[in-house]
């Protein structure tokens, strides 16, 4: 049985000021992700997600991969990480609050 990991803003917070190495996801549209996104996501569409596109990603197994959506309410991110996890990457944390969670937060969103 999969089991997500849910990753709190504090949490996602801490792995930034700590410089611990990871990759984030946003697994929203294209034109989401252009609308604004995390600082320091790249974008690959939940529908996109598999094998080839993590490898022309160059994303390992042995990487730690954050992915998130638009918000607590969005399954987009669940879906990534049971894909994710499915494919072996156990590494790999849901951050629910989303954008609307960071922006809520006070955060910026880049372009």
């Amino acid at each position: 049985m999969l089991r997500i990991k849910f990753i709190s803003i504090e949490e996602f917070l801490e792995l930034q000021v700590n410089e611990q190495d990871f990759l984030l996801v946003d697994v929203l549209s294209e034109r989401s992700y252009n609308e604004g996104h995390i600082p320091g996501a790249i974008n690959i569409p939940v529908d996109n997600l598999n094998e080839d596109t993590l490898l022309e990603e160059k994303i390992t197994k042995d990487d730690i991969i954050v992915v998130y959506c638009a918000s607590y309410a969005c399954q987009k991110s669940t879906k990534a990480a049971k894909r994710l996890l499915g494919m072996g990457y156990d590494k790999t944390f849901d951050f629910k609050p989303g954008k609307r969670g960071w922006r809520r937060a006070g955060l910026q969103l880049e372009k």
